[in-house]
């Protein structure tokens, strides 16, 4: 099991973003994964901008997505040990996967506030150097693989998407999305309507392919 290379010099910290709002309503990690997630894009776009110069635009932002994704996130997190230490309540339901990526993003909030960016940015630097450069060509867009793949089998057809409902804080919805094609569905859960549509586009084409 890894372990962070980081020392916390505020162990209370830490112990808070292991703290998930189901077990404890008033002292949570909901402001930490609030800091954390805008450390972590930063953080992750230099890393991109850094590792592969003669990328695009298009190209950084499809690896940038895919890096700072739920699942992405929560693989790290389960890595660290830490879907293990964290304190939820006992409605969490299929959300295991969505919680631990938010302990993830508020241990980096923590790290912040215990030693500024720096120290955030050389952690996340650490952490996801090496899943960056296990992909050598960015990842194609799954919304457009998705089409391309459906047009492919279906004369002028495309995938529809609909927008089910939002759940969750309402300072941090999660937003959930459906999509359909050639006879099949999928739904894909997301911070932002965009990161929900991605993740029902990937889905669907497992089921296709």
């Amino acid at each position: 099991m890894k372990k962070l290379k980081y020392k916390f010099k505020d162990e209370s910290l830490f112990n808070l973003a292991m703290t998930q709002s189901g077990a404890d309503a008033v002292n949570n990690n909901e402001r930490l994964e609030f800091i954390g997630d805008r450390v972590l894009g930063l953080s992750v776009a230099a890393l991109l901008y850094e590792m592969f110069p003669t990328e695009t635009e298009g190209e950084l932002a499809r690896r940038h997505a895919v890096l700072v994704s739920t699942e992405t996130l929560a693989t790290v997190a389960k890595e660290f040990g830490f879907d293990k230490k964290i304190r939820h309540g006992h409605m969490t339901g299929g959300k295991i996967n969505h919680i631990a990526a938010n302990a993830m993003e508020s241990v980096l909030g923590a790290i912040y506030l215990d030693s500024g960016f720096d120290a955030a940015n050389a952690e996340v630097a650490r952490i996801w150097r090496d899943i960056a450069a296990k992909d050598i060509t960015p990842p194609k867009d799954a919304k457009t693989a998705l089409q391309e793949f459906v047009q492919k089998n279906s004369s002028g057809a495309l995938p529809e998407y609909e927008f089910i409902e939002a759940d969750g804080k309402s300072h941090s919805p999660v937003f959930n999305v459906r999509v359909s094609a050639l006879g099949h569905s999928a739904t894909g859960r997301g911070t932002s309507k965009k990161s929900a549509t991605a993740a029902a586009a990937a889905e669907l084409l497992k089921i296709l392919e």
